[in-house]
């Protein structure tokens, strides 16, 4: 079968043409489009030798090009002795194979693009699987095309014949059966990351998210003296990594960073890291760190909420944090974004401006959605005394005189107290509140688990 994996493709070195078809509707601009396209490419290690654009409604059934541009491409592609075409479009299977039979050349799209550029950084075994299962989900409808871009870079006998049906069909076959394998294998790692991610309740948690190259890692490493793997490229994380974090006059807490988000980022590879995420999802509260020198900043911050509500983050329990502050040069467009998004703080990562009032706001936020309890309870109630070692931070535990009871004094997420599994021994008082805990926090006969 052709290696839906491609490591025999390896963009990398190669002379490439940078191609974008733009709608007039769209809110980006050539240059931009072009820029982030030359940032994901000089990523994967591709040497640009020429760019072309077209300004069209809608990309062309056939060949997302018009004939006209077509042929500019087809022309281009001799002058500059291209090897490698990148579309910051995403091709439907056809238009890649119309495009590479028309121009001779190997055809690669945003969304292949991108699976390469993570394949290239994924270091972990749960990375390795995401990507890999992404790229398998990516080729499948690509099979026919995958196996005319090995012929054209083996430069063998019969290139361009492509394979036969059958051959097609057993491709097809072991391709499923090697997602269904990756997919089992992703699941049991889900599942122990879910024990982990429980254990994490006994300590509060913040998670980084954002555009990518938004200076998440360099932030964190700010934030908590932590050594994290810095590169001013894109995708340079691709792993959740988590560091202790002490905020003064509160405590220790733990602080995670996760891998940039991209606009128009393929469907499978959302879809495969969503496991990778769930830190963010647990999250008691979430940084989204945004690059504030970069022009498409308000797009940046759209593609990121897009992107965590695709996979059920709630990106409202977020604080917006304008990076790169010292990299701005004109002052008075980050006045206009201070005055658009009044509740953002803005830092800089390198310079540590702005970064006491991020750690104020941190706490502030986590405050409003905790509270501490009291709770008197028999030693023998297992599961709530469960439940608070697992979801909640213990303060102090006092036993009574006869060790029959035991009142644990804990800060727990305001979310969490309708969930606990109170009995009628068991009293809940508020700190602070002469009265118990009202009847609304009392969970129904069959609780949801929390």
């Amino acid at each position: 079968m052709a290696d839906p994996k491609r490591e025999e493709l390896q963009v990398k070195a190669k002379r490439a043409i940078l191609v974008s078809v733009i709608s007039p509707s769209s809110h980006i601009e050539k240059d931009q489009a072009l820029d982030e396209l030359k940032g994901l490419v000089e990523t994967a290690g591709v040497k640009v030798v020429g760019t072309l654009v077209q300004n069209r409604e809608q990309p062309h059934p056939a060949t997302c090009l018009g004939k006209g541009k077509l042929e500019e491409l087809k022309q281009m592609v001799k002058h500059v002795d291209a090897e490698l075409i990148v579309f910051d479009n995403n091709l439907s299977p056809s238009q890649g194979r119309n495009i590479e039979e028309e121009t001779g050349t190997v055809i690669v799209d945003r969304s292949e693009l991108i699976l390469d550029i993570f394949a290239t950084h994924a270091k972990t075994y749960e990375a390795k699987l995401q990507v890999e299962l992404a790229q398998l989900l990516y080729f499948r409808p690509r099979l026919k095309r995958l196996w005319t871009h090995l012929e054209r870079i083996e430069g063998g006998v019969g290139a361009g014949r492509g394979p036969g049906e059958k051959q097609l069909e057993t491709d097809r076959r072991l391709l499923d059966k090697r997602v269904a394998e990756l997919k089992r294998k992703l699941s049991e790692v889900e599942r122990r990351r879910e024990r982990t991610v429980s254990h994490r309740f006994q300590h509060l948690t913040v998670s980084l998210v954002g555009y990518t190259n938004a200076g998440k890692s360099t932030l964190m490493n700010a934030l908590t003296g932590a050594d994290v793997y810095i590169a001013d490229k894109l995708f340079a994380t691709l792993d959740t990594r988590t560091r202790r974090w002490e905020l003064p006059h509160w405590g220790e807490i733990l602080l995670s960073d996760t891998v940039g988000f991209v606009r128009d980022l393929p469907h499978h590879l959302v879809a495969s890291f969503k496991s990778t995420l769930e830190e963010a999802r647990q999250a008691d509260l979430l940084l989204h760190v945004v690059d504030s020198s970069n022009p498409e900043v308000e797009h940046h911050i759209k593609t990121v909420n897009q992107v965590l509500d695709e996979i059920g983050i709630d990106y409202k329990n977020a604080i917006l944090v304008f990076n790169k502050t010292d990299k701005v040069e004109d002052r008075s467009k980050l006045d206009v974004l201070r005055l658009k998004y009044e509740n953002a703080i803005s830092v800089s990562a390198v310079s540590g401006e702005g970064l006491d009032r991020l750690s104020q706001a941190v706490i502030d936020r986590l405050a409003s959605g905790y509270v501490i309890i009291e709770v008197e309870t028999p030693v023998g109630n297992g599961k709530l005394l469960s439940q608070l070692e697992d979801h909640s931070l213990i303060l102090s535990r006092e036993y009574s005189s006869d060790d029959s009871r035991v009142t644990v004094e804990t800060r727990i997420a305001r979310r969490f107290l309708p969930l606990l599994k109170l009995s009628e021994e068991t009293e809940l008082r508020v700190k602070g509140e002469e009265q118990p805990v009202p009847e609304d926090f009392v969970p129904e006969e069959t609780p949801h688990e929390v």
